[in-house]
């Protein structure tokens, strides 16, 4: 697939080297020229240098801050049938809440800025270092990654693009579920940090045995 990552941040970098490591084409936009244009060395992808050309991909992953999110993919023009992937979360500065959540999500809200795009939320109960890292946390256990979004064609599009990283996909149903896994990252970003288990980790379900 084309891949149009905007950000090169943490996150940015993490799926930047996943994807690429899985053979997609990456192109990398980001306000920060010189960090990307480092990350695209390492992983094997280009910088864009016109922002319009980032509408041109299969998939645009929106890496950015949340806050930030709108505005990065409002540059790239009219996004109408695009499938664009947001990992954001809306916390608080100091990450220790939440400013959006119960009527809506920053997935939901992001959607209504790229009007007739397909919004899919996705990636965003991991830590950047789990992304850095890969899926496998040995003894036959993978990483799941949630995806949420109203659009079929384009949650298929992005279940392939997570299953092709070695992640495993699980459906979380409709885009406003994502109400539902941005809490979820809040509180993994609880154990990380305030819980002291270190950002090597991830939320997965269990299933009991029958």
């Amino acid at each position: 697939m084309k891949i149009t990552l905007i950000g090169s941040g943490n996150m940015g970098s993490g799926l930047a080297k996943q994807f690429a490591k899985a053979g997609h084409q990456v192109a990398i936009l980001s306000r920060n020229r010189e960090q990307a244009t480092e990350l695209a060395e390492q992983v094997g992808a280009r910088v864009l240098a016109e922002v319009e050309k980032g509408a041109e991909a299969d998939i645009i992953v929106v890496a950015t801050a949340y806050a930030d999110a709108a505005a990065a993919l409002n540059q790239l023009g009219n996004l109408a049938g695009k499938t664009v992937v947001d990992i954001t979360n809306p916390l608080t500065e100091d990450y220790l809440g939440l400013t959006l959540g119960h009527s809506t999500s920053a997935a939901e809200e992001i959607a209504r800025t790229v009007p007739g795009a397909n919004l899919v939320k996705a990636f965003n109960t991991l830590f950047a270092q789990v992304l850095q890292e890969g899926p496998d946390f040995g003894n036959g256990r993978t990483v799941p990654v949630f995806y949420a979004g109203d659009h079929e064609l384009a949650k298929t599009r992005v279940k392939e693009l997570i299953e092709s990283t070695g992640f495993a996909a699980v459906d979380a149903g409709p885009l406003k579920n994502a109400r539902y896994l941005e809490p979820l990252a809040g509180l993994n970003i609880y154990f990380g940090y305030g819980a002291g288990q270190g950002t090597g980790i991830a939320p997965a379900w269990l299933k009991m045995a029958v």
